[in-house]
């Protein structure tokens, strides 16, 4: 009951019409087209806006981004499709084709009775014929397979005129084959479920108006609005607005979600209530919703060690179990014995377990907000015994928090300081201005009334207060341009500047009232991630970072990391890496930014956190979109549970299918019963694949 390679929908295509975003394509096929898995399948294709298909014109239009492909790469595309997994065709099999095998050889089998005693041979024959069929092509293409050995039982019985031993094994197959393809395809469509549909046209402030433009038109750096019953299009940061978010569909949070000013939403979350501004940070290709349906894509592909090694050892097993069959019948002349053995194989079980398996454990870490790249990356992290960890961004939040607020003119205290800066802050989207109003809120401060804010680029912010200048931003903004003495305080500055912190200066009227001091914060769980990496066999947890050597030994200190290394260039980060490596470690780097780059790609495993560099994403094999490090933790967790669920799957097949060939090569097993037996304990082996989802 293994599945023949997929072939491909058509037979040749050629384009009629043209556009810079649009091709008509005619086409010609050899067999019947499923237009909704071909629909599908080329949906998923990169660059890929929309497809139609007509089957009664023979025509395919597909529209598509020309900054992301064109009409030859699609045509090319296209002509190789592969429909596995797809909604109705699987492995090259219509699914409702096999609905009306197990139909037809069902409906002979239990009127066997009723059929004249000279129609039963052909009719035997003719609801056999699927069998023999995929045998035949088997033969001339592959060799000795699974279906060949199908076969020859079914032929052995029917030559033998035991109609009802030849029948109950077409209906077995046919039943076995339908219910392990719709388990596969299952597997498949959990993976598919993950994609986000287009959001079509999308509201966006241009110029203090609201316009609609279509989706693919939106840039970084727009601001869209959003209201109830949309679909978020963009990854972004909340500018404004209030609203409630369901984010099951990307997150697997049940509950909806409250997002005001400052938080983080993802492209394919739905607005339940409430209306949103949300600043463009991510677009088109690179929102987490695309980055989705891009692993999705790849992921059915893919193909793990694990998954070679069964499909290797099935095909080995083959000949083995033709030539126990031989042997049976050389030594007891018994046909049936024969039939029996030959009904029980290694192939079905070996082969779609492991893939199932792998589909159905990234099916489950995606609604979680883990993008696994592959089932290959699954085996790889679940053999990863040391993890290497980046420190701002991934052991730390990689957001600023106020840490310290000094007043350096008596007629102002420390909230004071806090509040001026909030004031004129509150308008300005930075991660130092947000630390500050963030600041500001949790003592409920005062607010200041003040003249319009002037923004200056990398520098800081300047308003006026009571007739006065308030300027608020960095040293070389505050001393050199604003001209404000900063000398008298020297060396508090430095006490503070050597303890790894931000500071945000603050003038006013000329002089230097205070300074407010920045710091990144540890991430509440990240102790207990190690815990549970540790729990989970990591033998060994470094550090690598760019930070001061004292901020890093705090920090390694505190959370009881094994080794670190501080002060480091990007490249020093990936040597250290390569010589790891070179030491027999298996290596699961965890980073964000754009120096982890080069150390994602030299691990085993690269896992980036959710709000790292674009390259960082690109470069690593596992992706986080949920901003929680707990993530590291759960993703080996379901490495480790997939693995072990695989390799008891493979035990569980090599120990019941060796008994059932026991049993049908001594004769305790009639060709009935054998193919229940092996068809039954296939099905049970793929369902407990399918289990992890």
């Amino acid at each position: 009951m293994t599945s023949s390679p997929a072939t491909p929908p058509f037979a040749a295509l050629w384009p009629v019409h043209r556009l810079a975003d649009r091709v008509r394509f005619r086409y010609r096929a050899e067999t019947p087209v499923d237009a909704e898995g071909v629909v599908r399948a080329a949906r998923n294709l990169h660059g890929v806006r929309n497809v139609r298909l007509n089957p009664a014109a023979r025509s395919l239009a597909v529209d598509f981004d020309p900054a992301e492909t064109d009409a030859a790469r699609l045509r090319a595309a296209l002509l190789g499709l592969d429909l596995t997994g797809s909604a109705r065709v699987h492995d090259g099999v219509d699914h409702r084709d096999g609905l009306l095998g197990v139909a037809a050889s069902g409906a002979l089998l239990l009127g066997q009775k009723l059929v004249p005693a000279g129609l039963m041979l052909p009719a035997t024959l003719a609801v056999a014929l699927p069998v023999f069929s995929e045998a035949v092509e088997d033969l001339r293409t592959e060799g000795i397979t699974s279906h060949v050995l199908e076969a020859l039982a079914v032929a052995i019985s029917t030559l033998r005129r035991d109609f009802t031993a030849a029948n109950a094994t077409s209906f077995m197959l046919a039943l076995g084959e339908y219910l392990e393809q719709s388990i596969a395809r299952r597997s498949d469509e959990l993976l598919k479920e993950l994609l986000r549909p287009d959001t079509g046209r999308v509201w966006v402030e241009i110029d203090g108006q609201e316009r609609q433009i279509a989706s693919a038109a939106v840039e970084v750096g727009m601001t869209v609005v959003v209201a109830a019953g949309a679909t978020v299009p963009v990854d972004g940061t909340v500018l404004g607005g209030e609203a409630s978010l369901n984010e099951t569909a990307m997150t697997g949070e049940s509950r909806p979600i409250a997002k005001k000013r400052g938080d983080q939403v993802l492209s394919g979350t739905l607005v339940e209530e409430g209306r949103l501004r949300i600043y463009a940070e991510h677009v088109g290709c690179n929102t987490a919703a695309a980055r989705i349906a891009d692993y999705v894509e790849r992921s059915l592909a893919a193909k793990s060690q694990a998954q070679l090694g069964a499909a290797r050892l099935a095909d080995r097993l083959v000949p083995a179990v033709l030539g126990l069959a031989g042997v049976s019948w050389l030594l007891t002349g018994d046909w049936q014995r024969a039939a029996a053995v030959l009904q029980a194989d290694y192939s079905c079980a070996l082969k779609l377990a492991t893939p199932v398996a792998f589909k159905a454990a990234m099916h489950r870490a995606g609604v979680r907000g883990i993008l696994f790249k592959g089932g290959d990356i699954v085996e790889r992290l679940a053999e990863a015994d040391t993890f290497v960890f980046d420190k701002t961004g991934t052991l730390t939040t990689g957001q600023l928090a106020v840490t310290d607020a000094i007043a350096f003119d008596p007629q102002y205290t420390p909230k004071d300081i806090i509040d001026l800066a909030a004031s004129v802050e509150e308008h300005y989207f930075h991660p130092l201005a947000l630390a500050v109003v963030n600041a500001a809120k949790k003592h409920q401060g005062r607010h200041f009334d003040h003249k319009e804010v002037e923004f200056i680029a990398a520098h800081g912010v300047a308003s006026v207060i009571d007739g006065q200048r308030i300027v608020v931003g960095s040293r070389h903004f505050v001393e050199e341009d604003e001209g404000i003495p900063i000398g008298q305080h020297r060396q508090r500055l430095e006490e503070l500047f050597q303890q790894g912190k931000t500071l945000l200066y603050i003038g006013f009227g000329g002089r230097l009232i205070g300074v407010i001091a920045l710091k990144d914060e540890l991430r509440s769980a990240s102790l207990a991630t190690l815990r549970q990496l540790r729990a989970l066999g990591v033998k060994r947890i470094v550090m690598l970072t760019g930070d001061h050597r004292d901020r890093a030994a705090e920090l390694a200190e505190a959370l009881d990391i094994d080794e670190f290394h501080a002060e480091l260039l990007p490249q020093q980060k990936a040597e250290l890496v390569a010589r790891m490596k070179a030491e027999g470690a298996r290596i699961a780097f965890v980073g964000d930014g754009i120096n982890d780059a080069p150390a994602l790609a030299g691990a085993h495993v690269g896992i980036a956190m959710q709000k790292g560099a674009d390259i960082a994403r690109l470069t690593a094999d596992v992706a986080l979109l949920e901003d929680g490090i707990e993530r590291v933790a759960e993703a080996k967790a379901t490495a480790c549970s997939t693995m072990k669920r695989i390799e008891s799957n493979f035990r569980l097949t090599i120990a019941t299918n060796t008994g059932i060939l026991a049993a049908a090569a001594s004769g305790r097993m009639s060709p009935v019963t054998s193919s229940i037996a092996h068809n039954g304990s296939t099905i049970a082996i793929l369902l407990n694949a399918l289990r992890a989802a």
